[in-house]
């Protein structure tokens, strides 16, 4: 989320905190818990956008919407559950030099992670994905097409996904032109408009060969592949006083497209913080695992948590 609009945020979920109760609804199946991040010192810890999860789910690298990254460690407890986080301090991104990225070009948002250790990096603010061949190195722009410059502002590439034949997957939160409601901008909304157009880089070259379908007011904010291969997307909405909800599903990637629709889970407003980041990831049991990193908006009020949930 880009900086001009978390000041409209605060006066919502300011409400939103005045006006909570003991009587939420019950949490979704499968919830494991939250757990809220310390910052360890020094500035720019918050606005974390997305998150990759090592295998054994240990260690953590994740990015902020301020161009910066940072790693940390999980401690787990016996039933493997969070017991314990430990972060590094956060480090900027870098341009193709040495220099952190420039404000005006850093509002980061997806994250992936090839096999080999390769990072992708999507961009918002200015539409497009950098490769590092290390987290703290120089970057590299992959083509970027001319499509990408008509996405609406504050609402480009929110969520980036790689396959197991390194294969990227990324998509705008909304689309050119759509009248669907931006988070506090005060336009009317259409919750039922066009569906998002998926593209796919391959062999060096960006396409746009199907579309992922709307499911009422929802939007992308994040995406994973999982071990079991399908692709789970992480959506957000905005309730305004009541905070945000989030829901998660997954798909089989065919060469028709997405098939094989699954909702996993659907939580009611404001039982998290403002979800945008998620990674999957298989336990020592052998169940998949949605580990998902909120956006605290660098607000003093809102939350920079790890939430996690195991599906059946």
């Amino acid at each position: 989320m880009q900086r001009r609009t978390r000041f409209a945020l605060a006066a919502s979920i300011l409400l939103t905190l005045a006006l909570e109760s003991s009587a939420n609804p019950a949490n979704p199946a499968g919830y494991l818990g939250s757990y809220v991040l310390q910052n360890p010192g020094g500035n720019g810890f918050g606005g974390f956008s997305a998150i990759e999860i090592s295998e054994d789910g240990a260690r953590f690298t994740a990015i902020s919407d301020h161009g910066s990254w940072l790693q940390g460690t999980i401690d787990r407890g016996a039933d493997g559950r969070i017991a314990k986080v430990t972060t590094t301090h956060t480090q900027p991104l870098r341009s193709e030099k040495i220099t952190p990225l420039r404000r005006d070009r850093s509002d980061s948002e997806g994250l992936a992670i090839a096999q080999d250790g390769t990072i992708y990096i999507s961009f918002e603010g200015v539409p497009r994905v950098l490769r590092y061949k290390t987290i703290d190195g120089t970057a590299e722009n992959l083509p970027t097409p001319k499509e990408f410059s008509k996405f609406p502002i504050n609402a480009a590439l929110e969520s980036l996904a790689i396959d197991a034949q390194g294969v990227l997957y990324t998509m705008p939160e909304e689309v050119p032109g759509s009248k669907r409601v931006r988070i506090l901008t005060g336009q009317p909304g259409n919750p039922n408009g066009a569906d998002f157009p998926v593209w796919r880089f391959a062999n060096g070259a960006w396409t746009q060969p199907f579309t992922l379908t709307r499911r009422g007011s929802y939007l992308p904010v994040g995406s994973d592949f999982g071990p079991d291969g399908r692709f789970y997307l992480l959506e957000r909405d905005f309730h305004g006083i009541a905070g945000f909800s989030s829901r998660v599903r997954s798909f089989r990637v065919t060469a028709k497209g997405f098939t094989d629709e699954k909702i996993h889970l659907e939580s009611h407003a404001g039982l998290h913080d403002n979800l945008e980041g998620i990674s999957v990831w298989r336990d020592a049991k052998g169940k998949i695992r949605l580990t998902m990193i909120a956006d605290n908006n660098f607000m003093p009020f809102q939350r920079s948590e790890l939430v996690e949930y195991q599906l059946p």
